[in-house]
Parts: C-alpha cells; structure tokens; sequence
C-alpha cells in the first residue's frame, strides 16, 4: 500500500513547516589570498615610528667609464678622461670591458688619467669614449706611505607607516537572530574585513606610491608607503613588448647579481607571466604510455645567478615581473598596530568598531632587485 501520509514533497512551494537545510559553510569566491606575504613570513621586529628608516652602505667601486670624445682609433693613448677619477689611484690595474689588455694608471689629475698601455706584454687595443672600465686591483710601493684614505657614507632610507582599516557595525537585532551558517555575526564581519585589509596590504607592498611631499602626513595629507615595484630604479629593463624568456630573465638576473652581492631568490609575476615561464620547459617534456598526470608547472627556476621560487600573485602587473631577493625584504607593522579589532561606543542599538592595522615596507638595497616592466601580455 502506498504511502498517503504528510511527506516534505506535500509541504508546499515555500515548505513553511520545514527547518531550511543550508550547509554551514560560507562559500567566498572573491580572491583574498596573500602569496607574497606569506613567503616573506612575519618580520623580527616591529616598526617603532610612522616614518621607518634604514642605513645602508656599499663598498668603494672597483668600475667607472672613460668620458673622452676624443679618444679615436690610435691604441697608445697615454691620457685620457674618466667619469670619476676619484675612484683612481697610481698603481691601478685596469681593463677596458670587452678587452685583454691590461693598463697601469701612472698618474690622476681630476678626471685624468696618465696611463702606461699594455702592461705587462699584454696586447693593445682600441679604446673608446664611454667604454667601461673596470679596475683590477692597486699595487702598492714597498715600504711606502699609507694612501689616503676613501670611504664611503652610509644612505639613511625610509618608508613611510600606511594606515589600513574598516569599519564594523551590526544591529542588535541581527546579533540576537540565529544566522544561517554563522555562529556570531560581528565575529563574521571582522573576519571578512580582516581578508580585504590584508588584501590590500599585498597589493599596496606590490604597487604602492609615496605621496611625493610630505611623507610623515598631516592633517590633510595621508601616509602611504613605497611599494616594491615603484622602489626598484636601478635594475629596471624594458622587454619593448618582447615575451618574457629565459634569455630575457637571465639578463635582469646577471644586471642584479652585477651591481651587488644580492641572491634573488624570488621571482614575482602575475598569472599571465606564470604561464610564460611555464613554456620554458615545454620543449623539453616528454610523456610515455604510463603517465596519466600532465604537468605543465614551474615553481622553482634555477639559473646560474641563483635558485629562485616562482611566486604567483594576481596584484603584479600583467607586463611586469619582478625579482627579489626576500632576505632583504620585511612588511613592518609598526609597533602593537598589527591587524586587530578595536571596539567603539554604541551610541545605539548595535556594536560598532574597526579592523585597523599599520603597517610600513622596509626593502634594503634596491641595486639587489630588478622589474622587467612592458613584457608581452597576449
């Protein structure tokens, strides 16, 4: 005999007898994660004061560029104009980029130096007007007086401390009605909050700019930090819209690894120059009968200037990449002004209060980092 009783199926359209079935999960489909942040990890200490700052030094160069329009096709020029003759001295070996010969500087006065052409049997060659030179090493007269000494001074950097923060506000009524999937409401709301501020903390350390006056801020004028990319000024290469290759990476990677002692160890790209890097190897792959699991994924590139991890975030420019060394990274929040929830006075029926986080970039030695800017993006 069939069943004749009350099923849910004879509830009705609206079913209002019935408790509402709804899984206990939240689905958020909008993007919150922070891959940067987490491969930097937390810093060792805290920013101590809104405006950051850092020292900085480098040795004394070993390299400079002849300056001389009137440097021509002869190879026995015994005088000759230099950028800096100050990083100079009698006793110098040097040698023309791209040459064998080795020159003896005899003499410096200013920006000119008295040399002897190819020393120690070396052969002579050309030089030209901005041709770089590098300097081997000084020799020194035994029993001769202490040079004088050179030095160099150490740069004070700074950032500036950025306010994040959000308000939160729930009715009284809300707090007290059962929520479906939400245990407390207010708790929800500082979460959600808390996701978009860390959001934009990874997209601001990416891209952020300093206002151009005024860094400590005022009363009408808000403190930004200077973010990655726009900190970056040495090691900057324009691919011209050429797609990014290894040879393209290898020669931003060999310019960083030739201006300091710096390891990237990071390479920071967007999914568009994920996917270029992925094709590195897509000429070497090869599959057999037995696989069953296609792999079309770098996340590691080893090259002759380092061993780097390929991190993926969707806030880099889709023309951009960019390389790191993360040792001399840090995203500071400034001392007990990490992301927390602060309450404010209910001046009614409802709790009010607000996420709120400072925090500032310290990025030691930008001669240690390069950006690829213009790369293909189709």
């Amino acid at each position: 005999m069939s069943f004749t009783g009350k099923a849910t199926y004879s509830a009705g359209a609206s079913l209002p007898e019935l408790v509402e079935d709804i899984g206990d999960v939240v689905g958020i489909v909008s993007p919150y994660e922070t891959p940067l942040l987490d491969h930097l990890g937390d810093p060792q200490r805290p920013a101590t004061s809104t405006v950051h700052q850092w020292l900085e030094d480098q040795l004394l160069p070993n390299s400079d560029a002849i300056d001389d329009g009137s440097i021509g096709s002869p190879t026995n020029e015994a005088n000759f104009d230099v950028v800096n003759g100050d990083r100079f001295r009698v006793g110098d070996q040097i040698q023309a980029e791209g040459s064998g010969e080795v020159i003896f500087v005899t003499g410096v006065a200013g920006n000119t130096l008295t040399v002897a052409r190819g020393y120690g049997g070396t052969p002579t060659e050309a030089i030209a007007d901005t041709q770089a030179l590098r300097i081997l090493g000084n020799a020194a007269l035994e029993g001769d007086d202490a040079p004088t000494a050179r030095f160099t001074n150490r740069v004070r950097q700074s950032n500036a401390t950025q306010i994040f923060t959000a308000g939160v506000e729930v009715s009284g009524s809300q707090l007290a009605a059962k929520q479906a999937a939400i245990a407390d409401e207010l708790d929800y709301q500082k979460q959600e909050r808390l996701r978009e501020l860390a959001r934009d903390l990874e997209n601001c350390v990416i891209n952020g700019v300093a206002p151009a006056a005024d860094e400590q801020g005022s009363a009408t004028v808000r403190r930004t930090m200077r973010g990655i990319i726009p900190s970056i000024t040495t090691n900057v290469d324009d691919a011209g819209g050429a797609a990014l290759t290894e040879d393209v990476l290898n020669a931003n990677l060999r310019a960083v690894w030739e201006q300091s002692n710096g390891g990237v160890d990071t390479i920071l790209v967007g999914g568009l120059q994920k996917r270029a890097i992925n094709q590195f190897i897509a000429s070497a792959r090869g599959y057999d009968a037995r696989n069953t699991r296609y792999r079309d994924m770098v996340s590691v590139y080893e090259s002759d200037f380092g061993i780097c991890r390929v991190v993926l975030s969707r806030w880099v420019p889709a023309d951009t990449a960019v390389l790191l060394d993360s040792s001399r990274i840090d995203v500071l929040p400034l001392s007990g002004r990490s992301f927390h929830y602060k309450p404010l006075s209910a001046d009614g029926d409802r709790d009010r209060g607000q996420v709120i986080g400072e925090y500032t970039l310290e990025m030691r030695n930008e001669l240690a980092h390069g950006v690829i800017r213009n790369l293909a993006v189709s």
